[in-house]
């Protein structure tokens, strides 16, 4: 039997914390282990749980979900957190990425998507909104570094990067390419390799330098 996804959730509104909650109980391969309604009691308890995802807000009372995922990275290496916020800015985006963030939803993101994003992260991938894809896809176009001719990378491996990039989901990846996702997760190792990288942040921040 597959191991359920387990997940946290740090979430301020009442509403939107137990919405996500009952989303998670009630579909298959999802337990939600814990939910939070501000940053601290979270930092001190997350720890002890080790949950595979950390769904968390940016705009907490008291300490910044930014601040959280930061000081929870250092302290669960194999949890992955995805922001999950309102605002959508490049700002605000790249500070929870350099915090130690793997996804960025809004929270206009239908279901279905939350699912299949959690999905995507926990296998490895980057969700983020289409909305903030592009802004990030942009932003990297715009600072990208002088010295891309040392980076050896094939233009079908560039495809992939700029896709993980914009937070397509290894299997639209793997449709936009023709191919399976198995082939798009070899791939991506194989990027990973060639950059000395262990993630999909320090491969973007390594081709395209986004800012610091």
């Amino acid at each position: 039997m597959t191991p359920s996804i387990t997940v946290s959730i740090v979430e301020d509104l009442e509403e939107i914390r137990h919405g996500i909650t009952d989303l998670l109980q009630e579909s298959p391969g999802f337990l939600c282990i814990s939910a939070y309604g501000d940053a601290e009691t979270a930092m001190q308890e997350i720890p002890e749980l080790h949950p595979d995802i950390v769904i968390m807000d940016i705009n907490l009372p008291g300490e910044s979900g930014t601040a959280a995922v930061r000081h929870l990275a250092g302290k669960c290496p194999k949890t992955q957190f995805l922001m999950f916020t309102i605002y959508e800015n490049n700002a605000r985006v790249f500070e929870a990425l350099k915090a130690g963030a793997s996804g960025y939803l809004l929270k206009n993101t239908p279901p279905e998507k939350i699912l299949e994003s959690l999905t995507e992260l926990y296998h490895g991938g980057a969700p983020m909104s289409t909305s903030i894809a592009r802004q990030v896809v942009s932003s990297f176009k715009q600072t990208a570094a002088e010295d891309q001719e040392e980076i050896r990378l094939t233009v079908k491996e560039r495809q992939v990067l700029e896709a993980l990039a914009g937070g397509y989901l290894y299997k639209e990846i793997a449709d936009r390419l023709g191919v399976n996702t198995s082939a798009i997760r070899q791939r991506i190792h194989k990027i990973y390799a060639k950059l000395h990288v262990q993630n999909r942040t320090e491969a973007l921040n390594k081709v395209y330098r986004y800012p610091r």
